[in-house]
């Protein structure tokens, strides 16, 4: 039976961020995902997950911008002192808030000189935290443009350059789609390689009931014997409340 996670960037938006762990706990989601816990006390959050009893599954190195700042720096070579600083930084978060997986975002870049530099830097972060699971995730040029990790083929060829047993793929319906043009056959070739998985309705990333067959891709991750959680990580087209009618029906 899926495991399923509500990704706090994306879902509870109407609530300020400090009540979103419990407004999840309340619509029945026993996980969450913050991709940027940075802006709040690692406490209060820490407090908020015992509280209710949540998981934290996943947040990001470093966070998110969605204003049009960097989206990461671990494949640019003139960043490197930041990336591990930001990393160390991050580690710190998950000393405290345990979460189950740390992103790596690559941020823009390409060449040869941006592949050798992610794969320098996923070896160190790897290294300096063994038990700490974590993953690298394709994302299209259209989200993200010039997003150095945009092929799940090139992620294939990073996670065997690095070889490291704690990292993983991330794979994200949404994002696999907008670069093949079929998630379901990049699940069938790269699917297992992957730690952790999100979710979102195609074409537009709304709730996950449109575009693609979700409930077929659940029952093949219960048969696969996938064992993470499943993130809703969409915009709503209304409230999250109103949109979780998805979330029984599976």
């Amino acid at each position: 039976m899926p495991k399923f996670a509500a990704n706090l960037n994306f879902l509870f938006r109407e609530y300020p961020a400090e009540a979103r762990i419990a407004q999840a706990a309340a619509a029945g989601f026993a996980a969450v995902e913050i991709l940027d816990p940075y802006g709040q006390p690692a406490l209060e959050i820490a407090r908020s997950l015992k509280e209710t009893g949540i998981s934290l599954v996943l947040i990001n190195c470093p966070p998110p911008n969605y204003t049009g700042g960097p989206a990461g720096f671990a494949a640019q070579p003139a960043q490197q002192e930041r990336f591990k600083r930001d990393f160390k930084r991050t580690l710190r978060y998950a000393d405290l808030l345990r979460p189950d997986h740390i992103h790596i975002m690559a941020g823009a870049a390409s060449g040869e000189e941006a592949r050798a530099c992610f794969i320098q830097n996923l070896k160190w972060a790897a290294d300096i935290a063994p038990r700490q699971s974590l993953t690298i995730e394709p994302i299209n040029h259209g989200d993200m443009p010039g997003y150095f990790l945009d092929d799940f083929a090139l992620a294939r060829d990073i996670l065997g350059a690095v070889n490291r047993p704690n990292l993983h793929l991330q794979f994200d319906v949404y994002h696999a789609h907008k670069i093949t043009g079929n998630a379901q056959k990049a699940w069938d070739e790269f699917g297992a390689a992957a730690a952790h998985i999100q979710i979102g309705g195609l074409p537009d990333r709304h709730e996950p009931t449109s575009g693609f067959d979700f409930r077929a891709f659940f029952e093949t991750l219960d048969q696969s014997g996938y064992s993470g959680h499943i993130s809703a990580e969409y915009h709503p087209r209304t409230t999250t409340e109103n949109g979780l009618n998805w979330l029984p029906l599976v």
